[in-house]
């Protein structure tokens, strides 16, 4: 694997992007100048690496747009040290991100051939999170609560199991909706179990799939 001194500038230059787009937590724009995407994408998409575009990877799953990745991790609000649920490990970029912000990350992925690709390639370009294969619904309650739970992937509802998993004064972010389309959500978890919910415009993700399909 070979990261150039060309492939740094594009990453520079992409990041300089997303910031124009909005972006403004600099750990964040930081993180998406220090992973190398081209390390998580086919071959027939590498000349593509640095476009803000979505590629597909393989197992009908796409590498998230940078945007998207960029702005689920700004909204998470990121502290160094908190424990994240991560659901849908995907290509592992997300996953990249949020240990580059200094998160102690928690995924979770469904694919076997995407989970069984991605457990070599992220020790191997220096990262260590603790990586899970099985079904996104239910979580990780043996390792929970989290601080934060990242969902990416489109959910038709925002999983109860997920919430139990949260911490009080947490944060999750998942897109929801039905069809092609979701709305980027955030629910922080207050003491007493109250659910304050915000909004934060549409996006489009693979569907997260309910637990008889992951089990087809």
């Amino acid at each position: 694997m070979e990261d150039s001194y060309l492939h740094k500038g594009m990453r520079k230059k992409l990041a300089e992007a997303i910031a124009l787009k909005g972006i403004t937590d600099k750990n964040v724009l930081k993180a998406l100048e220090n992973v190398p995407r081209h390390y998580f994408m086919d071959n027939a998409f590498l000349r593509f690496a640095y476009d803000d575009k979505a590629f597909p990877i393989g197992a009908g799953q796409t590498i998230s747009q940078p945007y998207t990745v960029a702005f689920q991790t700004q909204i998470l609000q990121l502290k160094k040290g908190d424990k994240v649920l991560e659901i849908g490990t995907g290509s592992g970029y997300q996953t990249a991100v949020l240990v580059e912000c200094g998160a102690k990350v928690y995924s979770i992925e469904r694919q076997k051939a995407l989970y069984d690709k991605v457990k070599v390639l992220l020790p191997k370009m220096g990262y260590q999170p603790n990586l899970y294969y099985g079904d996104g619904y239910k979580g990780l309650p043996a390792f929970g609560p989290f601080d934060k739970i990242i969902v990416t992937c489109g959910a038709t509802m925002v999983p109860d199991k997920l919430i139990e998993q949260l911490k009080p004064e947490g944060i999750m972010v998942i897109p929801v909706g039905e069809g092609d389309v979701q709305e980027m959500t955030t629910i922080i978890k207050k003491g007493d179990g109250h659910l304050i919910k915000a909004t934060h415009g549409t996006f489009k993700f693979v569907p997260m799939l309910g637990e008889r399909e992951w089990k087809s």
